[in-house]
């Protein structure tokens, strides 16, 4: 309780006040401009947080992951152009709100629901958090081999994207992480003879180029020529019987929030579809959903709130990753000399209960701030790509140049930059790509380790309680699409059977 305590004290120093409230502005504003997620956002801030003090660093950079949950939801509501992946389904029924003249009402719904879904989150993140990093004390290499394999496994199959393309870019980033040197044998794998690449690719480069590069490449050709006239907003805050009718959504989609959160690619995306689908599956009147249901704007909005905070849970007490804007904060703090993990806790209380407590402060100022700037946020909406992009471009070049002082890292994350525009040209999500060059390194090395325990005895990860029961989990999950796929088949086939007599009769 201490340190929980102490936790708010850290935050309430006015410095790290301070970088509170420019992280959730920052994260608002880029959740507002559609493309410009917080992932693209961190890796093109990186190289200068690191200049920054660390718990400051880290507490702006949580704010920008937050924040651009609330500023995605404006543009879906009033331009019907979801400014964060996340707010994508908050479009169908907040922009049909708009329509009817209730894009205030819409707004405020939206605020309310994100505000109690990220507050339910972060008191459960707060409450589990010490004992999650207390039950990952006992984990040896077989735990996060297993662990490690099972993320790469849930990044491919329960991501946004397609599985299999997921699945494709998980195994090209896993092979990204096997260039260098050999940690064991020290033998030199895919460097090709070049000195620079002998230690191997430098994770903040790499992302630097799939998130950063490829965004500003992306953004251009997406947003060019484009122009949208926004509605107008009247009465923002909503009535006693729309807040009744909202509640029990928000309740629902605060509950899924934080559970999916914590999954390995999960996250505020995955979060917001599947609050969606609840609500519309219980409603008895499913046929609301699309055409103005303002349970169809809560549930979405308090789920991917509630999921960006909770997917903090495995990033600070295990050291994984759930998603890509995580595996950025994952490289602000390796960069910033801080190994996230179960002995975070121990080592640098100051920081976990700083950033787990900033949470708490920063929604109450988004809560306040989100409202009011609508109208200063739809006119950014207005500034020309062209003059943005160049600008980004120059921070992030001197940016990545400045973390090594190495011209060689330019020409690393420009290589990347190309990849990753190119994956977002044929749909392939960078995130899986990164998520899998993360973790590729744990399940090696890992892997590794533990078969030097067991004597190269295989069978070793499975006696193990933990390991065996993360092993059984993972193949649960493998086998669960395969046996949707025949039961959505053989479901089907009587269907087609029966079209077939009736075009035969």
């Amino acid at each position: 309780m201490d340190a929980f305590l102490d936790g708010f004290a850290v935050v309430s120093q006015p410095e790290n006040l301070l970088y509170c409230l420019i992280g959730v502005l920052i994260g608002m504003l880029i959740g507002v401009l559609p493309g410009l997620g917080p992932a693209a956002t961190m890796a093109i801030l990186l190289p200068i947080v690191v200049t920054v003090d660390p718990v400051a660093a880290v507490i702006m950079l949580a704010g920008i992951y937050y924040g651009a949950q609330y500023g995605g939801t404006i543009t879906s509501v009033l331009l019907r152009l979801p400014g964060e992946a996340s707010s994508v389904v908050t479009v169908f029924d907040g922009f049909a709100l708009a329509k009817q003249g209730k894009a205030g009402t819409a707004l405020g719904v939206a605020a309310i629901g994100s505000f109690v879904g990220a507050t339910f989150s972060i008191i459960l993140l707060s409450l589990s958090a010490p004992l999650v990093a207390s039950w990952a004390l006992d984990f040896g290499p077989a735990e996060y081999a297993a662990l490690a394999l099972l993320g790469v496994l849930l990044i491919a199959t329960i991501g946004s994207g397609h599985p299999i393309k997921a699945l494709i870019a998980a195994c090209v980033g896993l092979l990204f992480a096997t260039v260098g040197r050999d940690s064991f044998s020290n033998a030199q794998r895919f460097s090709f003879d070049s000195m620079q690449l002998a230690d191997g690719l430098d994770f903040v480069v790499v992302a630097m180029g799939l998130f950063g590069v490829a965004e500003i490449l992306y953004n251009l050709e997406e947003r060019h020529g484009k122009a949208h006239v926004p509605a107008a907003v009247n009465n923002i805050w909503p009535s006693r019987k729309e807040l009744k009718q909202a509640s029990p959504a928000i309740g629902r989609g605060s509950v899924i929030g934080f559970f999916l959160g914590v999954l390995p690619g999960g996250g505020a995306v995955m979060a917001s579809l599947a609050a969606y689908a609840t609500e519309k599956r219980i409603s008895k009147t499913p046929e609301r959903f699309g055409r103005g249901a303002i349970e169809g704007v809560a549930a979405p909005e308090s789920a991917n709130n509630a999921a960006a905070t909770s997917s903090f849970i495995p990033l600070l007490t295990l050291g994984i990753p759930a998603n890509a804007s995580m595996a950025m904060l994952f490289a602000a703090l390796l960069v910033l000399g801080i190994t996230p993990g179960p002995q975070l806790l121990e080592e640098r209380p100051d920081l976990f209960w700083g950033v787990v407590n900033s949470m708490y402060i920063g929604n109450v100022l988004l809560l306040v701030l989100s409202l009011p700037l609508v109208g200063i946020f739809v006119r950014i909406l207005r500034v020309r790509p062209a003059i943005l992009a160049p600008i980004t471009a120059l921070i992030t070049i001197l940016g990545v140049y400045t973390i090594n002082n190495s011209t060689f890292d330019i020409f690393v994350m420009i290589a990347f930059g190309i990849v990753g525009y190119l994956m977002k040209k044929v749909g392939f999500e960078p995130g899986p790509m990164v998520l899998a060059f993360v973790l590729g390194a744990l399940l090696e090395n890992n892997v590794r380790r533990a078969l030097l325990i067991f004597d190269g005895d295989p069978t070793g990860f499975l006696t193990r309680p933990i390991s065996g029961t993360i092993l059984a989990l993972f193949l649960v999950a493998a086998l669960f699409p395969i046996v949707q796929a025949v039961r959505h088949r053989r479901a089907a086939t009587p269907d087609e059977t029966h079209h077939r007599e009736d075009s035969l009769r």
